[in-house]
């Protein structure tokens, strides 16, 4: 059983133009696969700016089937450098059905797990609700030559259930690729407590279940007409103790390089037994929504 790997996770910068964002993904997963990465992630959606700050049915044209020209395309890439692709992509399911998905592909090309994404905002300038129908899939965890992996997305990265379900399948590292960012408007005021928020729900994922987890994000100012959102970057990689082992700056392409330590999650759930103490006995409630006052 292998206990070391090295993982990546690829923050970028995303134009209008597909050919150049797939380019550039392709060029830095090639620079990650050089430095020995064997697990290399993308951000949310990276093949398109983020869409979703407005309502546009001509978006739709952006989606494709799995498998696909894309698909194939990354599938053969991953076999070429002998490394597991995460690939995140906008899913035509079928006529009128659409998914936030990413898929995992090993290292000898075939896709081996499709996740689409299980909670969809619904907020200003983050309207997914129009695009993508809740994943229909479950939580997965998935077996690979180097480690059991997780792949979350985004918006379920606010939501302990997801992160502990996924755990609980047996993943050792969530991966969550992301597009997070600030309204321009609203930076000033809100800006800093929103990023701390995020990285201590990431840091709490990682405690809470005793595993790796890695948040990819987006970075840029990206508008559709008056519409603009300025991803924060701030991509990172953080321990089963929940220490930031690697964090990418706010507003630069950076690719980030880990060595991860497998079996520091056991050391470190002998010693925080949080899985061992749950009282699931107690916990049907869970799958209740709150009472009326």
């Amino acid at each position: 059983m292998i206990k070391k790997t090295k993982i990546a996770i690829v923050q970028t910068k995303v134009s209008n133009n597909e050919k150049l964002n797939i380019k550039n993904s392709i060029d830095k997963i090639k620079l990650a696969a050089k430095k020995k990465a064997k697990i290399i992630c993308l951000p949310e959606l990276f093949l398109s700016t983020y869409f979703c700050q407005t309502e546009s049915h001509s978006k739709f044209k952006l989606a494709e089937k799995i498998p696909g020209k894309k698909t194939i395309l990354y599938c053969k890439l991953a076999k070429k450098l002998s490394v597991i692709l995460i690939i995140p992509l906008f899913e035509k399911k079928t006529s009128g059905f659409y998914h936030n998905t990413s898929i995992i592909i090993n290292e000898k090309g075939k896709i081996i797990s499709k996740y689409r994404k299980m909670h969809i905002p619904d907020d200003p300038g983050y309207y997914e609700k129009f695009y993508f129908t809740p994943g229909d899939l479950g939580f997965k965890s998935t077996k690979t030559k180097y480690a059991k992996i997780g792949s979350l997305i985004c918006w379920d990265q606010w939501f302990p259930e997801a992160a502990r379900l996924t755990v609980l399948k047996g993943a050792e590292i969530l991966f969550y690729p992301t597009a997070i960012g600030w309204h321009p408007k609203e930076k000033k005021k809100f800006g800093k407590s929103q990023l701390d928020a995020w990285i201590v729900m990431q840091r709490s994922h990682a405690i809470a279940n005793g595993v790796f987890v890695a948040a990819i994000n987006r970075t840029g100012l990206e508008k559709i007409g008056n519409k603009k959102i300025q991803f924060w970057g701030n991509s990172m990689i953080i321990d089963p103790s929940g220490n930031i082992v690697a964090r990418a700056k706010s507003e630069k392409e950076e690719i980030l390089i880990c060595d991860i330590n497998l079996s520091k999650i056991e050391n470190v759930r002998n010693h925080w037994p949080f899985l061992r103490d749950r009282r699931i006995d107690y916990y049907k409630g869970l799958t209740k929504n709150p009472k009326d006052e």
